[in-house]
């Protein structure tokens, strides 16, 4: 069923491509160069349904839900980390791993996420270290008794508001420690859940709320070599339906006004709307931002992402635009229904060939046509440009970077499953 093709076959078929794609003046060895330096971050919570390690008994996940119900899911720090590379080690190019706070290990003992310090994820630093990753972080602000209620940040009680600053500003500390241990810099994303499911009478006091304790949570900025900071907005969510309060203005504003990341996550608007297009507007006002690529699927944000006309869309604005300096690209998405591991390999791998995909284009021949108003030819070669064989370009970068191509790693997975996932129960 999954039939790879033969070191002979992929050296041949490379040969092929590389003329081709030279005769639009486009270095396939130079794509593949860079391709090879651009990181993105697989997020810890697909190996676990969002989980985490911890034990309490919250009535809500703060409109976080995987559906599904796959044998072998990781229920063990060690398991999450032996899966997580064995997804890794069949994803061509060095990468970041996504951590978020309820992932801490505490050695049994019970931590509030308002305590929770750098020593209770040294496990997952020296995992990075000895793999070669940076590493990615979030305040876990759901999933928790004093979220049940679907505020935090936001929350009319001022002792539950200070809970989850304290915990917010405990995450960005442990952040920093992360990026000063790994010489990388973490990237911090705050996402809240704060939202109302009927229409609300003041949507001001909230977001007035939430503004002050966004103020106090970064009072003490980091440094930009060890953490940086985002914050993340939404439409609507699974309970708030009709007001989210850190809306996509909310958190725009905030971030050009403090200087903070703004995430963009692909599962946060409306189905009308794509980040693909708000890329190159807010990179105006930011000097960087984070991505989430994710699928929506009606009202579900985080379905595994395949290559769509909207993930080829937000690689080719990130390339075109030169902002592979200025993007981070992180994953986010939660499929239980499926094999856990195959779900990271396949969503990483669509992201790393939509890159590549934006990476052979002969972009400056593309912006002369577009600069002369030639929006014929533009279209012509945009047409023509589908049909390249770029698949034969990838699966020799994915024999270059010691990973099995096309077909050949879904039979790894196979054998996974069968010698670790199914020993689970």
């Amino acid at each position: 069923m999954f039939t790879a093709p033969t070191d002979a076959h992929i050296q041949r078929a490379y040969e092929h491509a590389k003329e081709i794609y030279a005769g639009y003046g486009v270095d396939t060895e130079q794509a593949m160069q860079r391709l090879a330096t651009i990181p993105i971050s697989l997020h810890c919570w697909q190996g676990d349904d969002v989980g985490g390690f911890e034990h309490y008994d919250a009535a809500s996940g703060g409109g976080i839900q995987a559906t599904g119900n796959y044998p072998g899911k990781a229920t063990t720090p060690d398991q999450l980390r032996q899966d997580a590379g064995q997804a890794l080690d069949l994803i061509p190019g060095k990468h970041r791993f996504n951590l978020h706070a309820m992932y801490a290990e505490t050695a049994g003992a019970t931590v509030d996420r308002d305590a929770l310090k750098p020593e209770h994820f040294e496990n997952w630093v020296a995992w990075a270290r000895e793999r070669e990753l940076g590493i990615d972080f979030n305040p876990t602000c759901f999933a928790h008794p004093k979220a049940d209620d679907g505020f935090t940040l936001s929350h009319y009680d001022a002792g539950i508001r200070k809970f989850w600053v304290d915990h917010c500003i405990a995450s960005r500390s442990i952040a920093e420690a992360i990026g000063k241990a790994l010489g990388i810099p973490c990237v911090t994303n705050l996402w809240v859940p704060d939202g109302y499911k009927d229409t609300p009478v003041d949507r001001n006091k909230s977001r007035m709320l939430l503004l002050e304790s966004l103020d106090s949570i970064y009072a003490n900025r980091s440094n930009p070599g060890h953490n940086l900071d985002a914050v993340e907005c939404k439409l609507f969510g699974i309970g708030s339906e009709s007001c989210v309060i850190g809306s996509h203005e909310v958190y725009m504003g905030y971030a050009i006004s403090r200087n903070l990341l703004l995430c963009l996550d692909a599962g946060h608007f409306h189905p009308t709307e794509v980040i693909s297009d708000k890329i190159s507007s807010v990179l105006l006002y930011l000097d960087e931002i984070l991505l989430h690529v994710s699928r929506g699927v009606r009202w579900d944000s985080d379905h595994v992402i395949v290559l769509s006309d909207e993930i080829r869309a937000i690689a080719e604005e990130i390339v075109r635009g030169d902002y592979l300096e200025r993007v981070h690209i992180g994953l986010d998405f939660f499929d239980a229904s499926i094999n856990r591991i195959a779900a990271w390999v396949i969503g990483t791998r669509v992201m790393i060939k939509a890159l590549l995909i934006a990476l052979l284009e002969p972009t400056a021949t593309l912006r002369e046509f577009e600069r002369a108003q030639n929006f014929t030819a533009r279209l012509a070669l945009l047409e023509e440009l589908k049909t390249l064989p770029f698949g034969a370009v990838w699966d020799y970068y994915c024999a270059q970077q010691n990973v099995p191509p096309a077909g050949a790693w879904m039979q790894t997975v196979q054998q996974y499953e069968k010698d670790v996932l199914a020993q689970r129960g």
